[in-house]
């Protein structure tokens, strides 16, 4: 599995060069030097236009311009501060250094935070947490590969914080993480009411070796193995689907709490084992195309979709010949059917007749005459006469 599937590998590797000489440089000193030493906490007592009045304690009172919050605080809220100075009987505070700290204090890995991208780099994104620095790899911006990063900038978005290291001052994100469990939940609403046996309509998204994905509902995805696309054999997806083609699919199955979903097209087509026994009647004969050769014999396709074996056994081959002798893959044969099993979908066929001759051979044709002269003369007589049968062959 890549990195990009799994966030705890070694993100490490990924983003070392990007992160170089961006590692906290722009921040005050973090919080395992200073902890909370330095910082007050104060009461909101008062606002007066661009200025905010604390209460620090008694008879002691401070000063903070509003630009230092992101929004309005009421009066009664309390919060920490820096001392950065005096003027008069005010003490001037900050919220900057105290509010990182307290940042710090409160971020923990899995956290889920608002970040703002402010810049960008060849390994990922630059983010704002508050007032902490955060990088997010290429890898985890987006579910997919996105080629440009800048069209991020300026965006804020949530993320989950990946890793945390607070003695280097870095912290990981990640919005890949968001938006995957964002598409479970969709995906799991989705779901609802869905079940086996179904017919839904869908659409292909991916084509591989083994069979295509179908999305069925927003975010619901299912395997429509190559066995169950046609009543005919499909050796490769490709050649019969094509990805964005509407498909209309039957729900075989559904597994591991509706995450694995078996399709199926052809269970929507006739099944031509309906009519088998009619049309092809042990002992009748049939006319077929060899589709493949295996070393126990040759399959023959009698009909859409339909195979029979003919195995080697019935193939009037010399010990020690191969079967690629007689039947080769697009030949056309006429065989005898010996068995038919619905259940099973198996069709036994031969290339011999019923007394082992070659159907089409000089020696089924004589097989023919003796069985024709040997009727006539129990039509004639009530037995066999070997005489004329000796005289007929001696004839011919």
């Amino acid at each position: 599995m890549t990195s990009e599937n799994k966030p705890e590998d070694s993100i490490e590797s990924q983003i070392e060069a990007s992160l170089a000489g961006f590692e906290g440089a722009q921040t005050h000193s973090g919080p395992e030097e200073e902890d909370n030493k330095g910082f007050v906490k104060g009461v909101i007592v008062g606002i007066a236009g661009k200025d905010i009045f604390v209460e620090l304690g008694p008879r002691q009172q401070g000063v903070i311009g509003a630009r230092e919050f992101e929004t309005t605080p009421k009066v009664g809220e309390t919060f920490e501060f820096s001392v950065i100075g005096e003027d008069d009987d005010l003490i001037l505070l900050s919220r900057g250094a105290a509010r990182e700290a307290s940042s710090w204090r409160d971020m923990e890995i899995g956290n889920m935070v608002k970040a703002k991208v402010v810049g960008q780099n060849t390994g990922g994104l630059e983010l704002k947490v508050g007032p902490l620095p955060a990088f997010m790899p290429a890898s985890h911006v987006a579910l997919q590969h996105v080629e440009d990063l800048s069209q991020f900038i300026g965006q804020t978005f949530n993320a989950e914080v990946l890793e945390l290291d607070r003695s280097r001052k870095r912290i990981l994100l990640s919005r890949r993480e968001v938006l995957k469990r964002q598409v479970e939940a969709q995906a799991a609403e989705s779901r609802q009411g869905i079940g086996a046996g179904q017919i839904v309509s869908g659409k292909i998204t991916k084509i591989e070796d083994f069979g295509a994905f179908v999305e069925i509902r927003p975010g619901v995805e299912g395997l429509l193995h190559v066995s169950n696309i046609s009543r005919k054999r499909v050796n490769d997806a490709n050649d019969v689907l094509s990805v964005g083609q509407d498909v209309q699919v039957k729900i075989l199955e559904i597994t591991e709490g509706g995450r694995r979903i078996g399709l199926g097209m052809k269970q929507l087509q006739p099944d031509p084992w309906d009519e088998i026994a009619e049309r092809f009647p042990v002992e009748s004969m049939i006319k077929g195309k060899v589709t493949r050769v295996a070393t126990f014999g040759a399959f023959v396709e009698v009909m859409d979709g339909i195979e029979g074996l003919v195995h080697i056994s019935q193939l009037g081959l010399e010990r020690g010949r191969p079967v690629s002798d007689v039947a080769k893959v697009g030949k056309e044969l006429n065989v005898r059917v010996q068995s038919v099993d619905r259940e099973r979908e198996r069709i036994s066929l031969s290339l011999l007749d019923r007394r082992g001759s070659i159907i089409g051979s000089t020696d089924e044709a004589e097989d023919d005459l003796v069985d024709e002269i040997m009727r006539k003369d129990d039509d004639r007589r009530g037995g066999t006469n070997l005489g004329d049968l000796l005289r007929q062959a001696l004839d011919d």
